[in-house]
């Protein structure tokens, strides 16, 4: 880096790293360590394993010149051994540079095995001494800790529960602890997937295998947790909480927390903690693997897509049709914001669905306001007619005019013939257009 940036920040984000969740989040603290001028870069090992790695890239670069307006350049290390030392240097050179430092889904052990060897943990460390934020998130995040959680391995791949050697970068706030993202996840939906897809019951075990000393920390889904360094100053922030572990207990720093460092510390540590805000709830029994209450855990898309339905619900009841063209562009705008957001579960199908649904409802009230208009009114003009016809034959000429006059006034035109009887009825006006 050129001038050394008096902020040193270490932020990790629970998940939603390019949702419009974390967006402000990403904004502020690149204004804390230059604002327009600073120099963001994107650490793309994490995902470079994975066949649509140029996609992912394109779209946290896109996500950033959209949403945070802000460039995000690429150091790009995506297997140490394949790279050649020009390509390693320039990712060197580029994350060393740079103001802004940030890294994200994929893999946590994979990460871990490519950086090991390499100059990215050092250069993440100096980040944090000597000035400057990094930004981690989800399958990065997890690196952060004294030791790292090895999901795939253990989640989809059956291996015992067990933990990988962390790059311990907490060791520069004066923490020993694990870092788990996802804290809150539900897509597991009928078994518990809390605890970045651990569940309590695994969650338990990895507990007992920690280093002595070690706590965990969690971070909910499109949460981010900010240590400020030189401020010593913990922030949460987006819309969930994190947590700190300990021994089975657990203790929720909501969003909007803001405490000392050396809180967060005693409370990692099992120290009496300073008076703060904070709510301490007991882990779940022995043997519970019942996660929270859906309502209580659903997802902001999912939420921002009710809220959309609700609209247009409302304003097809009311027949108001603009009310419901506004609800189905905002759909279209919400699908357009969270299109760089990597979902794990159908979350972008529900939102396609949805549009349909609208459309097509849309397209029936459509449908129903252009249809001709004596074709609905008919079956009510010629049961009003049947009984006219019933009153002038039993000469009742008086109740007969009334109905007719009734049906001129509803602009309905009656034509009878010469003798008296009728001939035929038509809608008068601009209505029979």
């Amino acid at each position: 880096m050129g001038e050394v940036t008096a902020a040193r920040i270490l932020c990790i984000m629970g998940s939603g790293e390019t949702a419009p969740t974390m967006a402000p989040v990403h904004r502020e603290l690149i204004e804390r360590v230059g604002g327009e001028g600073a120099r963001a870069v994107l650490i793309d090992t994490p995902f470079g394993f994975q066949e649509n790695a140029d996609e992912l890239v394109a779209k946290a670069q896109e996500y950033f010149q959209r949403s945070i307006v802000h460039p995000l350049a690429l150091a790009s290390l995506r297997r140490a051994e394949m790279a050649s030392e020009v390509e390693r240097e320039a990712a060197y050179s580029r994350i060393h540079d740079a103001d802004y430092v940030f890294s994200g889904p994929g893999s946590p052990s994979y990460t871990l095995r490519e950086w090991r060897g390499t100059e990215i943990p050092r250069l993440l460390a100096e980040k944090l001494e000597q000035g400057g934020c990094v930004t981690l998130a989800s399958a990065a995040a997890i690196t952060l800790g004294v030791v790292s959680l090895p999901v795939y391995e253990i989640y989809k791949v059956g291996e015992p529960v067990h933990w990988l050697e962390g790059l311990d970068l907490l060791g520069a706030a004066g923490i020993r602890a694990a870092v788990i993202t996802h804290w809150d996840n539900a897509e597991g939906g009928t078994h518990d997937t809390r605890f970045c897809y651990m569940g309590e019951s695994r969650l338990r075990q990895l507990e007992a295998l920690l280093p002595e000393g070690a706590a965990i920390l969690g971070v909910d889904e499109h949460t981010a947790l900010i240590l400020d360094l030189v401020a010593e100053r913990v922030e949460v922030r987006g819309r969930g909480r994190a947590v700190v572990r300990r021994e089975g207990s657990e203790t929720a720093l909501p969003t909007g927390t803001e405490i000392s460092l050396m809180e967060l510390r005693g409370l990692l540590s099992g120290a009496a903690p300073a008076a703060t805000a904070t709510a301490v709830v007991a882990a779940p029994p022995e043997g519970s693997d019942a996660p929270p209450e859906p309502a209580q855990r659903e997802e902001p898309f999912i939420a921002l897509l009710a809220e959309r339905q609700d609209q247009f619900d409302r304003a097809r009841e009311g027949r108001d049709v603009e009310g419901m063209v506004a609800a189905i562009l905002a759909v279209e705008s919400a699908l357009d914001e969270w299109s760089n957001e990597t979902f794990s579960g159908d979350e972008r199908e529900r939102g396609r669905a949805l549009l349909r649904r609208m459309v097509t409802r849309l397209g029936e009230v459509a449908t129903e306001g252009a249809a001709d208009p004596r074709e609905r009114v008919a079956p009510f003009v010629e049961a009003i007619l049947a009984l006219r016809r019933d009153f002038r034959s039993e000469r009742r000429f008086d109740d007969a005019d009334r109905l007719r006059d009734l049906l001129t006034g509803c602009g309905v035109e009656v034509r009878d013939g010469r003798q008296g009887e009728e001939s035929g009825w038509e809608l008068a006006g601009p209505q029979a257009g």
